[in-house]
């Protein structure tokens, strides 16, 4: 029998915190993005076409023959061969530093590069939207598929780094989102956000300790894993309480099958519902649990609809910024309760205020200050010139970029999904997770189409 110590996810700082700065995905995912929105500028300053050249992607073919997908591979080579050598060498060198083996990376990476271009090239079919062949659908299922059916090697799950890519393709979604909007909307979002998180987490706590007698600690992780940002959420919230790892794996297997399930069906009844853009991205961005879930789901409703950024904007500012902050908050109440509370004989110190900085999700960061250095470089130009010059050769150079990480990151899901190997989980915790989830997307969905309906649906 293991020791009951390393049964527990423990929760031990680093000697140093300035290490983060170089071996976590967050901060990458900021120094990355930045970089991409410099260069994105002095490029356009400059005259240079350079990174509107390595931004190119298939996905606005309208192709009706698979000879017209060569035929635009080929005559683009040069540009796609630029952008893999771009990808390649960025996350190569900060995933070494990282720690992941480049021996092993650069081939997991070129089989996904490879991947995401038919992705593309499948969303720029002539007939894909009429069949609802969204890309980041696409690249889930068929991603889902192959992982599920095929023996994929596990070493290839270096290259899959789903974390990574979403951060970096927030941080630059911050380039595309005006400043003025996050102030304007940010206090709804938070609002409404603060309200779902917190009714969600408590629901799912008070049924699974009160109802079904789960342990405490499961039961605050499980709340978190529902009510905030899934899989990270409750990764933080295990550290803070001292859980035990079966109780950790047993909620990110829950969040997994129903970020899963609701990527496919909440876009399909936003539309049977015939809901405005901005209103299925705020409900969605209050009912999914993981950033990468969520976007998927977001973007595949904005194409549906011919209205991607309002869409992405609503569930922006409903995930990113109203419940992503929550992790940091909801780790040190639980931290603290479990010291001063639970088991506060085996505490020795209470959890430091610092908990919540250190909780809290750094790339957030990078998505507002990425926002306000593109502010303040299109402050300058009148609406006609923004639209003729700044859009095409600098703003829509970015958003491909952008879309080219997600693509990666929805790919990376379906190809790190085993079902065969998520844990089984019990019936109780089942229930009370399940219970958190019909009230959090009814919660969601009421907020989003009757309180906040007016302003939701304004988003442009």
């Amino acid at each position: 029998m293991s020791n009951e110590k390393d049964d527990v996810v423990k929760s031990t700082p680093p000697k140093s915190r300035w290490t983060d700065l170089y071996l976590k995905e967050d901060w990458w995912a900021i120094w990355l993005g930045l970089f991409i929105v410099l260069a994105a500028y002095f490029s356009f300053a400059s005259g240079s076409s350079f990174v509107k050249a390595i931004a190119i992607n298939p996905g606005g073919l309208k192709w009706d023959n698979v000879g017209q997908i060569f035929a635009h591979l080929g005559a683009n080579a040069p540009q796609y061969i630029m952008q893999y050598v771009f990808w390649l060498v960025f996350f190569t060198i900060s995933t070494a530093i990282m720690g992941v083996k480049p021996s092993k990376f650069i081939p997991s990476f070129t089989l996904l590069y490879i991947f995401s271009i038919i992705i593309f090239a499948i969303g720029g079919w002539k007939y894909a939207q009429y069949f609802n062949l969204e890309p980041p659908l696409v690249a889930l299922v068929l991603g889902l598929i192959l992982a599920n059916i095929f023996p994929i090697p596990r070493w290839l799950d270096e290259g899959f780094r789903v974390e990574y890519y979403i951060k970096t393709g927030i941080v630059l979604l911050g380039a595309t989102f005006p400043i003025i909007l996050i102030i304007s909307a940010g206090p709804v979002a938070i609002t409404q956000a603060t309200i779902i998180s917190v009714i969600t987490c408590l629901t799912i706590f008070f049924v699974g300790t009160r109802y079904f007698k789960l342990d405490k600690r499961f039961a605050s992780i499980l709340g978190m894993g529902g009510a905030i940002c899934g899989v990270s959420a409750a990764m933080a919230g295990a550290s803070a309480v001292g859980a035990k790892k079966e109780h950790l794996y047993s909620t990110v297997t829950l969040v997994v099958i129903a970020a899963l399930i609701m990527i496919i069906v909440l876009p399909f009844v936003s539309k049977a519902l015939g809901l405005p853009a901005g209103v299925a991205g705020a409900w969605i961005g209050t009912s999914e649990f993981a950033d990468a879930a969520g976007f998927a789901a977001a973007v595949s409703y904005g194409h549906m609809v011919g209205n991607e950024t309002a869409a992405l904007h609503a569930f922006t500012l409903m995930k990113v910024i109203g419940r992503d902050i929550w992790i940091g908050i909801w780790s040190f109440i639980f931290a603290l309760i479990a010291c001063l509370k639970w088991e506060k004989e085996e505490c020795g110190v209470a959890p430091s205020p610092m908990e919540i900085w250190w909780r809290f999700p750094k790339f957030v960061i990078g998505f507002f200050v990425a926002s306000i250095i593109m502010t303040i470089i299109t402050s300058g130009y009148s609406a006609a010139e923004f639209s003729k010059y700044v859009k095409p050769n600098l703003i829509d150079p970015i958003s491909s970029l952008r879309t080219w990480t997600f693509i990666f990151c929805f790919a990376s899901i379906g190809l790190t999904t085993r079902f065969k190997e998520l844990k089984s989980v019990g019936c109780a915790a089942t229930a009370a997770f399940t219970i958190g989830v019909v009230v959090n997307v009814f919660l969601g969905w009421f907020m989003s189409t009757q309180v906040f309906y007016g302003f939701w649906s304004a988003l442009k």
